[in-house]
């Protein structure tokens, strides 16, 4: 819109702040701005970053309105993202504003980078030429130009050898354009050779790629099937076809085994885009993904929120997993919206999984989406013979965690010079302490759950808000020493339980909160892979991905655990979590075992793991889920109530619920005190929205928060369209 030279017109103006939607801002006279235009704008006594929408902008007078202040020099958000916004505010009922904040969160990266001084040679001679002058000239040949630091460090001399050349006259001074975050990748570069399966589903997903326009894939494949390979014929025909790509992945942790595979077969790293990078890597690879300079970027769920320039394929990798799901502020999954933005852009989308949910499962079923199937291992490797060790029959020694058989297990694998994994979904050494004397347990003051002792740093840690404090001598109620007890294990306490049955074997202890960070974490996964352990322990992110060539033996210790609680997806996750640890073993062709230590052998999950029927185990949870309405058969959403005090949380949620319309599709439970009653100090509430599957969940959410009462003082009232979250 461009505002005549004599007054000022008004456009709508979309700012990160939770508001229902765009304020209107004067467009100053002779100015040129466009929807999409990433703008500075006053809001109250300070500016901030806006984005130009769509639409016409409220009716008000534009002398009235207060005018945009800057225009960034920056690539506008195209019509594509701006939708992909607006539709996602209005599936999660979430401010648009905070949704577009996820797309502006580096205020940095909106003007250009700002360019290198360089040089370049002009074809002169020096008025004496000795030998380090000579080198110099040799490397400025071809009008290449360089920076002065570059140039002296690449011929081998002083940078005072440079200046008395530039003195001369010799060299012009130019500006070069800022280095690429990574180099572009090489789609004809280090083509793996693939099976005849792996070949048939690459081709599959080079035409859709080629073809253009939206589809969903779905690459179901055993562990170790070579998805990853696959997916990347896909990658490498959406560069030639000059499109952008993004890889989504659940977890940090997978990244760096994944950015050396994806270099060996592109000649380049892809750009990273999670919560580890720095400040100034986040603006460059913002503003590069912005300007169509980074070509490919693997990250996690907020890379859906980059401005690709052109962007022409998603993969969602481990599509199934929790991690995709955000569950503060903006209530996402991130696999879903990857869907959706896909369609909005009408391009491919490529799901892979060695367990995929039920839901793309029956989207796949229903064909909806492509399903591909890699029913065995690379080079045929044979997958590990799976075994239940039957806890009542095989109970380990009084205080320990570790049957008689999988202690053999572990002691054979030694003997053969092979690896061992001891898996155990629970961090820190006990997820409980109590007094023997008195019976106090140690509780965080500010949640509603157990400090959790990590003996390494001594110290009681909640998992919920991160309160830590240092472990007592003493039992501060009743003043007893020496009597307090860890109750449980954790990985910590299984590595003290495996230190003393091996104490020769080197182990390695993996978690998320390893000292150190993700760098201390990729050196592990790096020296697991070297074979530089003989036993792993270790919490879920052990099971993703990874490839540890000398692992023959994974022994899943207290595999009952995701079962015991009231999700209505706990069979589902417990099984593909099994499914994916015990697939770690014998990825390279070796014979390979998996013991899954259970109270329960007859549970569903248990028998199709050890069995290997996943078909089955597929059908009966599809049609559990069918009987009971569940996702992906009905709809469900969740109403999270919190604030200071019991009373208050549970009185809105109470009035909450009065207020909800009358329907015959939609039923409303609760409201209920939550799992998890009080988290960081605020109580919390919730009500669960059950409704069929063509219901319109949030008409009916708007019509129950519109009539209810507004939230007061403390009070917050969050909604979360397709809970994957109880607690």
């Amino acid at each position: 819109m461009t505002a005549d030279s004599g007054e000022k017109s008004a456009v709508p103006v979309l700012v990160p702040m939770p508001a229902p939607g765009p304020y209107s801002y004067g467009v100053p006279a002779g100015t040129t701005i466009a929807p999409g235009a990433i703008v500075a704008v006053p809001l109250g006594p300070r500016l901030v970053p806006g984005v130009v929408w769509d639409g016409p902008a409220g009716k008000v007078d534009a002398k009235k309105l207060r005018a945009i202040e800057h225009v960034f020099d920056c690539p506008p958000l195209d019509a594509a993202m701006r939708r992909f916004i607006d539709w996602l505010a209005d599936y999660t009922l979430s401010p648009p504003g905070l949704v577009a904040r996820m797309a502006l969160r580096v205020p940095a990266a909106f003007e250009p980078e700002p360019a290198i001084d360089g040089i370049v040679w002009t074809g002169g001679k020096p008025e004496k030429l000795t030998g380090p002058r000579a080198r110099v000239l040799d490397m400025a040949e071809g009008g290449v130009a360089w920076t002065k630091s570059g140039l002296a460090k690449a011929a081998g001399v002083s940078a005072t050898v440079v200046d008395g050349l530039m003195a001369q006259g010799l060299f012009d001074t130019v500006a070069i354009p800022p280095p690429p975050v990574v180099p572009l990748p090489d789609p004809a570069l280090g083509r793996t050779p693939l099976t005849s399966d792996q070949e048939a589903a690459a081709a599959t997903l080079r035409d859709a790629v080629g073809k253009g326009g939206f589809s969903v894939s779905l690459i179901d494949g055993v562990t170790g099937s070579g998805k990853t390979e696959v997916y990347f014929e896909a990658i490498a025909e959406a560069l030639r076809q000059g499109k952008q790509a993004l890889v989504l992945m659940p977890e940090i942790a997978l990244t760096h085994a994944f950015l050396d595979r994806f270099h060996d077969r592109f000649g380049a790293r892809p750009a990273e885009w999670h919560s580890d990078l720095s400040p100034r890597q986040r603006e460059k690879t913002w503003r590069q993904t912005a300007e169509g300079r980074v070509r490919v970027v693997a990250g996690a769920r907020s890379a859906l929120f980059l401005p690709f320039a052109e962007l022409g394929l998603i993969v969602i990798d481990e599509e199934h997993d929790q991690a995709f799901k955000q569950e503060e502020r903006v209530f996402y999954n991130a696999r879903d919206m990857g869907v959706v933005r896909a369609k909005i852009g009408g391009f491919p989308v490529v799901l892979a999984s060695a367990t995929p949910s039920v839901e793309t499962r029956v989207n796949a079923d229903a064909g909806r989406y492509r399903r591909i199937s890699l029913p065995t291992r690379f080079a045929d490797a044979a997958l590990p013979d799976l075994k239940a060790v039957d806890m009542r029959r095989a109970p380990p020694a009084r205080g320990g965690s570790l049957s008689p058989v999988t202690l053999n297990a572990v002691r054979e694998t030694l003997a053969k010079g092979e690896q061992s994994l001891l898996f155990l979904n629970r961090r820190g050494y006990a997820p409980l302490t109590l007094c023997r004397s008195c019976g106090h347990r140690f509780a965080c003051p500010d949640c509603d759950s157990w400090l959790v002792e990590h003996r390494f740093r001594g110290r009681l840690v909640c998992h919920r808000c991160g309160h830590n404090e240092e472990r007592p001598e003493a039992c501060p109620h009743c003043g007893a020493v020496g009597e307090l007890a860890a109750c449980g294990p954790g990985v910590e306490r299984l590595a003290e339980e495996a230190l003393g049955h091996f104490p020769e074997a080197r182990i390695i202890v993996l978690s998320s909160d390893i000292a150190g960070g993700a760098k201390r974490l990729r050196l592990e996964l790096e020296a697991i892979a070297k074979g530089e352990a003989d036993i792993v322990i270790g919490t879920q992110l052990v099971a993703k991905g990874h490839n540890f060539p000398s692992m023959t033996l994974v022994a899943v210790v207290d595999a009952d655990m995701g079962l015991n609680n009231g999700d209505p997806r706990a069979s589902e996750r417990t099984f593909q979590l099994l499914h994916q640890v015990t697939g770690r073993a014998g990825r390279t062709g070796k014979k390979s075992l998996g013991l899954i230590q259970t109270w329960q052998p007859d549970h569903p999950v248990m028998r199709a793991l050890v069995s290997g029927d996943m078909e089955s185990f597929y059908a009966r949870e599809i049609a559990e889920r069918e009987r009971a309405h569940l996702p992906p058969f009905g709809r469900l959403a969740a109403v999270i109530v919190t604030a200071n005090s019991r009373i208050e949380a549970e009185g809105h949620a109470r009035a909450l619920r009065r207020a909800a319309p009358e329907t015959a599709d939609i039923d409303v439970l609760g409201p209920a005190e939550a799992p998890i009653a009080v988290i960081r100090g605020e109580h919390r509430f919730r009500l669960l929205i059950h409704g069929e599957r063509r219901a319109d969940m949030q008409g009916f959410l708007r019509a129950m928060i519109a009539s209810g009462p507004k939230p007061r003082g403390s009070i917050r009232v969050s909604v979360d369209i397709d809970p994957q979250s109880f607690v």
